[in-house]
């Protein structure tokens, strides 16, 4: 991607703000062989610019004062709340050089796989992003990773996956790190649950040992004894 960029005249806040109101984003170069040079960019163009994934992630052509360079995007900073980009820095790019770069993994065929396509499993990117290190002619805009052959339970690591020629990923102290993992669904978890819900009754029922004693019949409730009716009274005999 190329890019229109002019030298800056002034440096410092107040100048900054000054840039920033009438349109414009100041930043600066650095790195390789030159001195750090300060630069001033149109803001609308730089702000489209930066939505693309290839500004972040490939070598730049940075057009200044019609002298051509390779640059790679290092630090964009924006405004707290506000659409706006206040500065952003630029690192020169030697042919000789190892990048230490992030780029972007694009995940594809997870659909066609057995454990979305059969299993209804879900697909659960990782890492969406690889540091890696090599020289600028072999810097890939992206890696892409196919993901057909995942399974349900399985998951896809670093050292599935063959990384374009000449570059090297770097994992900082972690060894063969998981870039995607398959889950369950909640659907499939909630039938795969109930279904060991129901299971478990049928397991805990045991059979009555083999020549074990009957159980005891329930003793039948005490008959409360019926009221006993007066005797009725003989009549009182007449005087």
């Amino acid at each position: 991607m190329k890019f229109v960029a002019y030298e800056r005249a002034k440096q410092g806040t107040g100048a900054s703000r000054r840039l920033r109101n009438v349109g414009k984003t100041p930043g600066i170069v650095y790195g390789g062989e030159g001195q750090p040079l300060v630069i001033e960019l149109d803001h609308n163009a730089l702000f489209h610019a930066l939505k693309k994934e290839a500004f972040h992630s490939s070598i730049l052509e940075m057009d200044l004062g019609g002298t051509v360079s390779k640059v790679l995007l290092r630090d964009v900073q924006y405004h707290p709340y506000r659409q706006e980009v206040q500065h952003v820095d630029f690192q020169r790019v030697d042919a000789n050089t190892r990048l230490h770069m992030k780029v972007p993994l694009h995940y594809k065929g997870a659909e066609e796989s057995p454990a979305v396509k059969v299993d209804h499993c879900m697909v659960n990117p990782v890492i969406n992003e690889l540091d890696v290190s090599c020289l600028p002619t072999d810097l890939p805009e992206f890696i892409e990773i196919d993901l057909s052959g995942l399974k349900k339970g399985g998951s896809l690591h670093l050292n599935d996956v063959k990384l374009p020629k000449g570059v090297k990923a770097l994992t900082h102290g972690k060894q063969n790190p998981v870039l995607v993992s398959v889950v369950l669904s909640a659907a499939e978890e909630s039938a795969e649950t109930a279904a060991d819900g129901a299971a478990a009754p049928a397991a805990d029922a045991k059979p009555a040992a083999k020549g074990g004693k009957p159980a005891a019949k329930a003793a039948p409730a005490a008959k409360t004894p019926a009221a006993k009716t007066p005797a009725a009274k003989a009549p009182a005999g007449k005087k």
